[in-house]
């Protein structure tokens, strides 16, 4: 099934965010399935029991980066330099970053000081405590929202958040929809299901890569 992003068929979104659970389960990557119950259902429950000052601890980030890095491109790097990161400099930053909320911008500059997060790591963070707010920035998501993967500046997130809220909001006139992290989703597995089928020449026949 293939999703346009100015899809308005709630009835579309929906079906592709129902697969999103069996697209996790396809790419066959060890701790992947426990790593997305952990970012999706755990995290954000133990950021909201921590109100009204919710943190992060460098344990959950390490957790965070695992999931992410296992969703997409695995750069081991990453999860170095933040399971190295002293917990109260972790817990500092997250905290203030969000109090910013609804202000994205401004969270996402309180994240970025931590060695070895950036623009996308920080949007994940935001992601597991206000998904109705901030979209996980997916490359998957960004190559049909924006058509480009492969800018992770503030500047390009900011766009791609604007984008899935908008698109959430429209969806949800509908009385269907909430939230850009639900678009998020469902686009990256429309995503990760067009690039598991293989490609096929007009002759029918699988082209050679």
């Amino acid at each position: 099934m293939e999703l346009e992003f100015k899809c308005s068929d709630v009835g579309v979104w929906k079906e592709a965010l129902s697969s999103y659970d069996s697209r996790i389960e396809s790419l066959n990557k060890p701790e992947l399935v426990s790593l997305d119950q952990f970012y999706r259902i755990k995290l954000p429950c133990l950021l909201h029991d921590r109100d009204p000052n919710p943190y992060l601890t460098t344990s959950e980030l390490s957790q965070l980066m695992k999931w992410k890095l296992s969703r997409g491109k695995w750069r081991p790097r990453l999860l170095d330099f933040v399971s190295s990161l002293d917990d109260s400099v972790v817990k500092s930053a997250s905290e203030k970053a969000f109090k910013s909320l609804p202000d994205i911008s401004k969270a996402v500059k309180e994240l970025t000081v931590l060695k070895g997060v950036g623009a996308a790591t920080a949007s994940a963070v935001l992601a597991a405590y206000a998904p109705d707010i901030a979209p996980f920035m997916s490359d998957e998501a960004m190559e049909v929202a924006l058509g480009n993967s492969k800018d992770y500046s503030l500047k390009q997130y900011l766009l791609f958040a604007t984008k899935l809220q908008d698109k959430a909001k429209e969806l949800k006139l509908k009385g269907e929809w909430d939230g850009p992290s639900d678009i998020e989703r469902a686009l990256w597995s429309c995503t990760v299901r067009a690039k598991s089928q293989p490609e096929k020449s007009s002759s029918g026949k699988k082209r050679k890569r």
